[in-house]
């Protein structure tokens, strides 16, 4: 049998961990089920996708995914302004707390709060990975042709 890679039409379960460079682990599964999916379903953002294009099962790695092929850079119109007003009045706005905006399409959208004072509040739209490297930590437990309804 031929020993399959990772490529377009190909399904991959591994374990995975996102870890930050100070040593934070983002997300990780290395203590539970792996995770399965197919090339291009959407699961993973294109560049950890395409960083594993080449491997097989019973590879690991550990690959470094920089911020323009991860969470994207931060972009400072996605930094908001609000009138304090929209807020009640009894809401206690901290520094850091992530609040659930409806955006124009009326979806949920996160903003994390910057600064508050009495007149209006500093909302940061940014993914909160934005702007960081990612280590992406990979063991490969099997690929396998994805299968097609």
């Amino acid at each position: 049998m031929v020993e399959m890679v990772i490529a377009e039409g190909a399904q991959v379960t591994l374990h995975f961990a996102l870890v930050l460079e100070n040593g934070d682990i983002v997300d990780s599964n290395f203590d539970g089920e792996p995770a399965t999916f197919a090339v291009g379903d959407g699961s993973l953002l294109p560049g950890f996708e395409h960083s594993l294009f080449g491997m097989a099962s019973g590879e690991n790695a550990e690959l470094t995914i920089p911020p323009e092929k991860a969470f994207g850079q931060p972009n400072p119109n996605n930094i908001q302004h609000v009138d304090r007003s929209a807020f009640s009045e009894d809401f206690e706005l901290a520094q850091g707390l992530v609040v659930s905006f409806a955006d124009a399409a009326g979806s949920e959208t996160p903003g994390i709060i910057v600064d508050a004072d009495d007149k209006q509040v500093t909302v940061d739209f940014n993914h909160p990975l934005a702007g960081k490297s990612i280590l992406f930590k990979v063991e490969i437990i099997a690929v396998v042709p994805a299968v097609t309804h």
